[in-house]
């Protein structure tokens, strides 16, 4: 009996002491928890969404054809940031098409793709390098103003034209939704992969002519560089209200041996966000580049569709 009262003494003082260092234990780990650090440098959003729409019509005295129209549109971006180092990587993309009778054209077509490595001097400076491509998914054709024998006319391609730009500058950042960015060298490369797009016009008509210069790329050639030239890049991304948001982009060139063509870009996308699966997209495209066209030319659509965004971005003040 005595030597079973001792054992249970014994056990007791022995769960007691564990309790005690189980207890400490306990108060330790949740320390080194508290003071462990964040180390997730990177914050990443991702934007998809696919418009359709249809019309058709049956003994329909108003007239009308019917219609199908299928777009897609992407815009993703991923930015690091630790100390005084930046690195911030878009990428806009569109695709759409419509279909009239039994006939199916481009609505849309886009690849922009921009990445920016920036060092921090200043509280709103950096300096900075970046590399911007700009291209077409599918092939672009022309429809009016033709020969009597052609119903279309391709005058772009994939990498026909491609355009691979350098930059190197100074870059005012005063937030983290808006930059402005002036590069004094800003080589480009301009692509073209395609020959069978060369052509000229003939009073008003495009003629296919191997010998013609496109895109600014000479006969014979399939890349045009130019090493001395500015840019200047502004760019806009921010959320107006809970389901309202903008993304836009600027971009001028300039050629030092031709500051009489310079060349222009404004890209507008802006998305009201209906519910949690549907949203309207607007986007606009505005270009000026004496290489492609002496005009000004514009590209609109508007559509509803499902969309999906993601976003690990860190939510700030807005000021």
């Amino acid at each position: 009996m005595k030597k079973c009262l001792c054992f249970l003494m014994l056990l007791g003082l022995y769960s007691r002491a564990m309790a005690q260092d189980s207890t400490q234990v306990t108060t330790n780990f949740k320390d080194t928890v508290a003071v462990k650090p964040d180390t997730s440098y990177w914050q990443k959003s991702f934007s998809g969404g696919v418009n359709f729409n249809q019309a058709s019509f049956s003994n329909w005295t108003g007239g009308g054809e019917n219609s199908v129209a299928l777009g897609a549109v992407v815009a993703a971006r991923a930015l690091y940031e630790k100390g005084k180092i930046s690195w911030d990587n878009t990428a806009d993309l569109q695709l759409g098409f419509v279909t009239q009778g039994s006939e199916s054209r481009k609505a849309a077509d886009q690849i922009l793709i921009n990445s920016v490595y920036g060092y921090k001097v200043a509280p709103k400076w950096d300096l900075f390098g970046s590399a911007t491509f700009t291209s077409f998914f599918a092939p672009g054709y022309r429809y009016t103003g033709l020969a009597a024998n052609e119903t279309r006319f391709k005058i772009s391609n994939f990498m026909a034209p491609g355009m691979l730009t350098f930059a190197w500058g100074a870059a005012y950042k005063p937030n983290d939704w808006f930059a402005i960015r002036f590069s004094p060298f800003a080589p480009r490369f301009t692509f073209l992969s395609d020959q069978g797009v060369r052509f000229r016009e003939v009073n008003g008509v495009p003629v296919r002519d191997p010998n013609a210069t496109v895109y600014g790329v000479e006969p014979g050639r399939s890349l045009r560089t130019e090493w001395l030239a500015l840019q200047l890049q502004a760019a806009l991304t921010r959320n107006l209200s809970e389901n309202v948001s903008i993304n836009a982009k600027y971009l001028m060139y300039a050629n030092y041996q031709t500051l009489n063509a310079i060349d222009h870009r404004l890209d507008v996308i802006l998305t009201a966000k209906i519910n949690r699966y549907f949203s309207t997209t607007l986007s606009i495209i505005a270009l000026f580049d004496k290489d492609f066209s002496e005009s000004w030319q514009f590209q609109q659509t508007l559509g509803i569709g499902l969309v999906y965004n993601v976003s690990t971005f860190r939510k700030t003040d807005k000021k």
